[in-house]
């Protein structure tokens, strides 16, 4: 037999999916370790692996890996030590930012730190203008000489970032030539390779993060690659990217910036798996883990994709508190708490639930780990819908006492017995689920209610029908492995690569020589990194899009293109594409108004996997193996609990009923019932 790997980190919980040539899963998961998150990579392909009876050279598929390296060393500001080089008299351009107001009517409003000081922040003299002329070289004996100030500040990493390079990178490329010779084993980040868009703040706080966490990114690739040779797993690793796609680890170790979001970009693309086996047009993805919900929406088999998005917010709901990044990205929201979500009580007295979270270290106050706050996780297993004794099947348990004194503290504040607190957690949670879904469908000109929500993460499964009564969603479907399910989706995602590039322009007078050689570019970076990545070049497959907008608007409308614009050269079609898209989003267009193009946009991607499914249910039905007190459902006395992997085809769970597996637990509530479908799906429906 052969076998595929792939291994998620994420912030509470690191899991392992090995999945055999024939489709056979086998899955685990282990705490995420902080201190060194390669300890807890290993542990968990040491555990897949003598589960499965595996040796190591049955791996003969890929090795894919979805980590939070990257955003863990810009959440705890432990990334390198950064200077910053800019055009001459934009040294403040990372304080300055936008000046955009998240919060217009707040006198002491906060935004982060830079993650580069002013002391650190260098000024060229050079220009290059709005057309991409150069206006003003860069001087070699200035470099020289700043090349010695940067050395004596001892920094490990230069991110470079002049004006208008998306449009002429020559200066750019000018100076990391001198800094390479001057400063040996410092890293280099270039906006015109990075993040050549424009917007001068977001494309220097993308690069500047790219420099901040590349000293770390580098190393630790470099390490994996390493430990997984060590383990004689010979085959080269691949990593996911927060756009969906999956890279080889070089091409991602220079660019760690594209790494943010792998681990919830790989939950989405599972979820999209899902919705084309079960022959759903649309759903919404739902994926609570240990540290945070997220929510996605699925079109067509395809999660949305954004061109921007934003890192270490200083107050994680509110847009524009936190560092926009310009790269493709899955589109996402955070829509809430995770397990290790703590609960506390606000200024005005009421009970709120995160943002903080308790993480895996110490983790909530049931883990035994030292933690005392009250968490997601407590309130649920105190309600009686987690069993304390057979968390992670056993090999975990959590301690229940604990968690009845950590709430108990919230309670004694509120007036309200232990009961009544975690019933209150877990509603409050559901609530503000379902309020950020909302907005975020809202958002996209997609109507929530009627949308299956498909429920993952070691949390979701617990919490997905309450916060689907409440977005009145046709379904709630419950996938195989759904704890593990970003892992898994890592194994159904192509080798990809997603480029961008902004040629701003009016559309009817757009430059086809120029656009030559900016998708010409473009797709020779696509195709060189994909070959990097072990895909054939006559398996590469290239698709277009561009972003355009109204002349005087400040933002753009994504479009996909049929077929290579440089084909058939005609505007019309690129004019034709945007006003149905912008009228999609919006139910207007004012086509008096002339277009004009912002970006172009190349995504290589490589084969879809052969993906030969797993192993459907059995076909006997199984019946409940205990019954228990659930304090949501006080009246309803003991009820049900079942053993997924024993639930036949086609057999009916009438709630209230708890579904158990290893890594998670399903929880269906009154009114509610749960049919198996034929791929192993539960699929959970209200009574009318």
């Amino acid at each position: 037999m052969n076998y595929s790997l792939a291994i998620d980190i994420g912030g509470t919980f690191t899991d392992a999916v090995l999945r055999r040539d024939d489709g056979m899963l086998t899955v685990d998961k282990t705490l995420t370790t902080h201190h060194d998150l390669l300890e807890g990579f290993f542990r968990g392909v040491g555990l897949v692996m003598g589960k499965a009876g595996a040796t190591p050279d049955q791996v003969t598929g890929v090795v894919v890996h979805a980590t939070t390296v990257v955003t863990n060393a810009l959440i705890e500001r432990k990334g390198a030590a950064t200077a910053l080089i800019v055009t001459k008299g934009f040294r403040d351009v990372l304080s300055i930012r936008n000046e955009h107001r998240y919060e217009m009517f707040d006198p002491q409003i906060e935004f982060a730190d830079p993650l580069v000081p002013r002391e650190l922040t260098f000024e060229v003299d050079e220009r290059v203008l709005a057309d991409g002329e150069r206006l003003r070289a860069v001087d070699e004996d200035e470099i020289v000489e700043l090349a010695r100030q940067i050395k004596a500040s001892g920094v490990a990493s230069v991110a470079i970032c002049f004006l208008n390079s998306f449009r002429n990178a020559a200066n750019e490329q000018e100076v990391a030539a001198i800094l390479a010779k001057a400063l040996p084993g410092v890293s280099l980040s270039l906006s015109s390779a990075v993040a050549p868009q424009i917007r001068e703040y977001p494309r220097t706080s993308t690069t500047v993060v790219n420099a901040y966490t590349a000293p770390i990114t580098e190393p630790y690739l470099q390490g994996l690659a390493t430990g997984l040779e060590a383990r004689a797993i010979g085959h080269r690793p691949l990593i996911m990217l927060s756009s969906g796609g999956i890279i080889g680890a070089e091409i991602a170790s220079r660019n760690p910036v594209r790494m943010i979001e792998s681990g919830p970009a790989a939950g989405a693309l599972a979820a999209a798996h899902f919705a084309k086996e079960l022959g759903l047009d649309r759903l919404l993805a739902f994926d609570m883990g240990g540290t945070t919900a997220k929510a996605c929406l699925i079109e067509n088999h395809e999660p949305l994709v954004t061109g921007s998005f934003e890192v270490d917010r200083i107050y994680r709901f509110m847009e524009g508190s936190g560092m926009p990044l310009t790269i493709p990205s899955v589109d996402m929201i955070e829509i809430g708490a995770g397990g290790g979500s703590i609960a506390s009580i606000d200024e005005l007295g009421l009970l709120k639930v995160g943002p903080r979270s308790a993480g895996s270290m110490p983790g909530p106050a049931c883990y035994g780990r030292g933690g005392t706050k009250p968490t997601v996780t407590d309130s649920d297993l105190v309600l009686g819908l987690l069993d304390g004794a057979n968390f992670l099947g056993g090999d975990m348990a959590l301690d229940i006492e604990a968690a009845r004194t950590a709430i108990a503290i919230v309670g004694d504040e509120l007036g309200t017995s232990v009961t009544q607190t975690a019933a209150g957690i877990f509603r409050i949670v559901a609530e503000t689920m379902a309020a950020a879904a909302r907005e975020h469908a809202t958002d996209r000109g997609f109507d929530y209610r009627g949308l299956p929500l498909l429920a993952f993460g070691g949390a979701g499964p617990v919490h997905a029908c309450a916060v689907g009564e409440l977005l009145q969603s046709a379904a709630v479907i419950f996938p195989p492995q759904a704890s593990v399910l970003s892992a898994f989706g890592t194994l159904v995602t192509p080798v990809r690569l997603d480029l961008v590039r902004s040629a701003l322009g009016r559309l009817e007078g757009l430059d086809w020589a120029e656009v030559d050689t900016i998708l010409g570019e473009l797709t020779q970076e696509g195709t060189d990194a994909l070959e990097s990545a072990g895909v054939a070049g006559d398996a590469i497959r290239l698709r277009f899009g561009a972003d355009l907008r109204y002349v005087g608007q400040q933002n753009e409308v994504a479009i996909e293109i049929i077929d290579d614009p440089r084909i058939a050269r005609d505007a019309s079609i690129l004019h034709a594409g945007f006003e149905a898209a912008y009228f999609a989003q919006y139910g207007v267009n004012p086509s008096h108004v002339p277009v004009e193009l912002v970006s172009w946009r190349v995504t290589a991607e490589g084969p879809k996997p052969v993906f030969n499914g797993v192993a459907g249910p059995p076909m006997v039905h199984g019946a409940a193996k205990t019954r228990r007190r659930v304090g949501l459902w006080e009246e309803a006395g003991d009820v049900p609990v079942y053993d997924r992997a024993v639930l036949g085809g086609g057999q009916m769970v009438a709630g209230p009923a708890i579904v158990e597996e290893r890594e998670t637990t399903i929880v269906i509530p009154p009114n509610w019932s749960a049919r198996v479908d034929d791929l192993g799906c539960l699929i959970a429906t209200r009574s009318a």
